[in-house]
């Protein structure tokens, strides 16, 4: 019978896809499809435990398809976008006011995870012994980061989804497209009218990938038993508690009070809107795969102009992530010194969040972002790295809530800068 249940399961699969259409063509809400298909995927993942390989590449597929569209839609949006700024001066004020939002956010989630933690002495009691065969990351210097920020080969750039050295080619396009519009209107018009062209072609297939959700989503939890299997939760328990517990304070308190405060914007409103972003976000763990989700939803659901939401979104899939370089590092220092008894200041406690600010934007673009900041922190710390190690058992589920509250700050920054730049309209067009 165990020979059979991986095609009973890819049939039980096919079954619920058949069923998401038929809600699809129902006109039934984006969102709660989305909602249903976690449902329908964490009950084939419990009852097919073991036996979802030939359910997981649907969500593969999906994950491809939109790590496909990323590099070309930020560079024609942002190209776009700064065309139409027609001022160099914008452009400055709107890079400051994205990077400062992001990192902002990222200062909020290590001090409230500095606070929590030290307050419950998370580690203190735990007996542990630090392995001594694992192999480092090997963590990139300031430098070798800053320099890493600028393009050398866009088609290598866009095959790895190096997304920063992108954004960066892509302003320079735009910005020599603004001056040379400025020069020679009725020439550089032709190649303005090609970017904004293949903006909107570009949008039109991101809506098509979109659409797809709800079925990469049951992939995606079905494939979460199987690939946990509760190993080694039980004892890390409280830490998985707490990650999530401070992860969904931050998307959903801390960033609703940004969002009703400095865009005087209802939270609901704005939560409803970035829902299905955030499902994405929860069941795929890429923030970066994300980016075109959280752009269709704020310019479609909340009115923020393509331009602004495909600059600061592009931007948060790489700066600030707030768990992932703010919460998890924080989180792991503190367990870290309460566990093996490391004595340690208020002044170095301290420290610990103007590190993760730093490392909030020096990890930009590199690849396990989590695991990065961790060993970029805990080493400016002085703390001993191989924790990373002791804790990765429990990670991947971590990760989850990190990658969410990181996609809903990044929404939250686009919101807030779209606010700031006057760039929020009434939307005209409701997601599908």
């Amino acid at each position: 019978m165990s020979t059979y249940l991986p095609w009973i399961a890819f049939a039980t699969t096919l079954v619920v896809f058949a069923f998401l259409q038929h809600l699809r063509k129902k006109r039934v809400n984006f969102g709660l499809r989305t909602i249903i298909a976690m449902g329908f995927g964490l009950v084939i993942g419990f009852v097919f435990q073991g036996n979802t390989q030939y359910v997981t590449p649907f969500g593969t597929i999906f994950t491809q398809l939109i790590y496909a569209i990323v590099a070309p839609l930020l560079f024609f949006s942002i190209i776009s976008s700064i065309a139409s700024l027609n001022s160099i001066t914008r452009l400055k004020t709107l890079g400051f006011r994205s990077v400062f939002w992001l990192l902002l956010n990222t200062l909020i989630a290590s001090t409230i995870t500095l606070i929590v933690a030290t307050s419950l002495k998370l580690g203190s009691g735990f007996t542990i012994s630090l392995p001594t065969d694992y192999v480092a990351r090997e963590v990139p210097t300031f430098i070798d980061t800053i320099v890493g920020f600028f393009p050398s080969n866009l088609v290598n750039h866009v095959a790895k989804n190096q997304i920063i050295p992108i954004i960066i080619f892509s302003v320079m396009v735009g910005v020599a497209l603004v001056k040379f519009n400025t020069k020679d209107h009725e020439g550089a018009s032709p190649m303005i009218q090609f970017f904004e062209s293949a903006n909107k072609l570009t949008y039109r297939v991101v809506k098509s990938i979109i659409a797809l959700t709800p079925f990469a989503v049951v992939a995606y939890i079905a494939n979460v038993p199987t690939r946990d299997g509760g190993k080694d939760l039980a004892s890390f328990a409280m830490i998985i508690v707490i990650a999530y517990a401070i992860s969904f304070f931050q998307a959903f308190v801390v960033h609703g009070t940004l969002i009703s405060v400095f865009a005087k914007m209802n939270p609901i409103r704005f939560f409803k809107a970035i829902w299905p972003a955030q499902v994405v976000a929860f069941t795929s763990q890429s923030s970066i795969g994300t980016v075109p989700v959280v752009i269709e939803q704020v310019t479609t659901k909340l009115g923020v102009k393509d331009d602004i939401a495909g600059f600061v979104a592009g931007l948060g899939a790489n700066v600030g992530m707030p768990a992932c370089t703010g919460m998890w590092p924080v989180l792991l220092a503190v367990f870290s010194i309460n566990a093996l008894g490391i004595p340690f200041t208020t002044q170095q406690y301290l420290l610990l969040i103007v590190y993760t600010v730093v490392v909030g934007l020096g990890t930009a673009g590199v690849p396990g972002t989590a695991t990065i900041a961790a060993t970029a922190v805990l080493t400016a710390a002085g703390l001993p790295i191989e924790i990373i190690f002791v804790l990765s058992p429990i990670s991947a589920i971590v990760d989850m809530a990190r990658t969410m509250a990181n996609v809903t700050g990044s929404a939250t920054a686009t919101v807030i800068v779209a606010t700031r730049e006057g760039a929020i309209e009434e939307p005209v067009q409701a997601a599908s």
